[in-house]
């Protein structure tokens, strides 16, 4: 595992922010010199915890209106069984996430989609050649927290 000290801390959550931050604005936030804000972002990057820069986008302005998390119970639970279910639901570009969880349900999957007719698409395919024991979805109405950056001091 990878030592993080108070500079990486300070770097990670500045990228969490902003993650197309200049080097030099970086550097000067986080109090290192460029030199040494590049080499603590190289080594985050090559040890796996930066994982890249992403745009955040509004999805709704884009006509996908309607996000709807989706819980799903199954019958099956072989190793073989799941693979294939992963990568079906991989496939959907609807699916913004998908996990595996514990207790009553088995999957959650974020599905953002344009109207409820997206949505029926979105099930009518999901469910096709899959035997799922339950499938029910949560309707969004307002996104209240979304995306929120980890406060990593205080996480730790």
């Amino acid at each position: 595992m990878t030592k993080i000290d108070e500079f990486d801390l300070k770097i990670l959550t500045c990228l969490q922010m902003d993650g197309s931050i200049s080097q030099r604005d970086l550097a000067e936030k986080v109090g290192l010199s460029q030199n040494a804000c590049w080499r603590r972002l190289q080594r985050l990057k090559s040890a796996g915890i930066v994982l890249g820069t992403r745009a955040t986008i509004d999805l709704a302005a884009l006509g996908l209106d309607l996000t709807v998390f989706v819980m799903i119970r199954t019958r099956h639970h072989s190793k073989e069984w799941a693979a294939d279910f992963r990568n079906h639901v991989e496939r959907l570009p609807e699916v913004t996430d998908f996990c595996r969880i514990g207790g009553d349900w088995d999957y959650l999957v974020k599905v953002v989609t344009k109207g409820m007719a997206g949505y029926d698409a979105f099930y009518q395919r999901l469910i096709t050649n899959f035997d799922l024991a339950t499938v029910t979805g949560f309707f969004s109405m307002e996104s209240i927290v979304e995306n929120r950056a980890a406060d990593l001091a205080r996480l730790r």
